[in-house]
């Protein structure tokens, strides 16, 4: 033991002494036995208790610097939080700063259905899933006293839309957010998972607590497959342990029927989504290839407000065969990059003459088809691409 440490327990038990002593009825000493007063005692005492508090505090603090100094995300989460409260404000909720640091990391995935430019009118050949979307989804939202009498009326806590790619299941989402007026979160999973221990459950569970304080919202999770895909063995701990507290707490909406928040996916691949998953996502929403008389319409609806010729729609829609509405965006675009390519090929065929005041001409509808037959060999060839060269046995 140190010396310092010696002479505090000596000067403790000569006090000690002192005290019992005085207790005895024996005259008190003014001073302790190797002549140190009785304040210097207990100044003495409280000056180590002080040092030993304040070399606690600097250890503490200085293993925290440390440690937020190694966490490579804490600029981004500052950021996220920034960005968090810039749309809670935006959305107009008065109690942001009652939300949770985990809540606000959350709260960077929301977005504002107000500002989507995304509609019911912008979306082209899916009129029966529409209605079918706007009585199970919306209705709920617009009229919860129609369901309030029933436990069988109760709105559905997961929706699924599945489907091919390019055929508008987000464009559907997003559109729901904003006809039903509720808040809307674009969950991305890379914001529930964290490097330490523990968080990423922590996380999870905030995306729920969240969405009930802003209710009615939509969590919305694209390509769910790749968050929520069917659990096995190999699975690592903490990914089935954030799995297991994002389904616990997806379980508490459904037994408190005054929680207006519904979680929605969508995915290609539903097969690949867990079982317990496919379980709390009741509504589910084919969104298919779309047919002839769909691609002319989409077609229609993108091409509405183009400088074209007359075009023969029919014939497109016949031609388009096979395409996603994604892939007819694509093409329409091309045939308009066509037309702009044109023109830059023969402006800089005269130097003299400037890019500036010339018109464009309007979209033909040689340049549709020739965009929608590029497009058509451009999926052609990604799909021979995964094909076997040989053939295996």
């Amino acid at each position: 033991m140190s010396t310092s440490t010696n002479k505090i327990m000596d000067i403790g038990m000569n006090f000690m002494s002192g005290i019992s002593q005085n207790i005895k009825g024996e005259p008190v000493m003014s001073e302790v036995q190797n002549g140190i007063t009785r304040n210097q005692v207990i100044a003495k005492v409280v000056s180590t208790v002080l040092g030993v508090a304040a070399s606690f505090t600097l250890t503490y603090l200085g293993i925290k610097w440390l440690t937020d100094a190694m966490d490579p995300t804490k600029k981004e989460k500052k950021l996220a939080q920034a960005e968090a409260q810039k749309m809670l404000a935006k959305l107009g909720v008065q109690d942001a700063g009652k939300l949770s640091d985990y809540e606000l990391c959350v709260a960077a995935n929301l977005l504002d259905p107000r500002s989507m430019d995304v509609t019911w009118q912008k979306i082209g050949g899916l009129d029966n899933t529409i209605e079918n979307i706007q009585e199970t989804v919306i209705l709920p939202f617009k009229r919860a006293d129609l369901f309030r009498n029933s436990s069988l009326l109760q709105p559905p806590k997961g929706v699924l839309l599945y489907g091919p790619p390019g055929c508008g299941k987000t464009m559907i989402a997003k559109a729901t957010a904003k006809a039903a007026g509720a808040r809307f979160i674009n969950l991305q999973v890379s914001s529930l998972v964290d490097k330490w221990y523990g968080e990423s459950q922590k996380r999870a569970e905030a995306v729920f607590s969240l969405a009930v304080k802003l209710q009615p919202t939509i969590i919305f999770i694209d390509e769910i497959d790749s968050f929520l895909r069917s659990r096995s063995s190999s699975d690592h701990e903490a990914t089935a342990m954030m799995k297991t507290q994002f389904m616990s707490m997806w379980d508490g909406l459904t037994t408190d029927p005054d929680v207006h928040v519904m979680v929605m996916g969508a995915t290609n691949r539903p097969q690949d989504v867990d079982a317990a998953i496919l379980r709390r996502m009741p509504s589910q929403f084919y969104v298919s290839m779309p047919n002839e008389a769909q691609r002319k319409s989409i077609l229609q609806l993108i091409l509405q407000n183009e400088e074209t010729d007359v075009l023969n729609f029919d014939q497109l829609s016949q031609l388009s065969e096979g395409l996603s509405g994604s892939d007819l965006r694509e093409a329409c675009r091309s045939a308009a990059v066509a037309v702009v390519h044109e023109y830059v090929q023969s402006i800089s065929r005269h130097s003299d003459e400037s890019l500036e005041g010339g018109d464009l001409r309007r979209m033909s509808m040689t340049d549709l088809q020739t965009a929608l037959h590029k497009v058509k060999a451009s999926k052609t060839m990604q799909s021979s691409a995964f094909q076997p060269s040989i053939p295996l046995d």
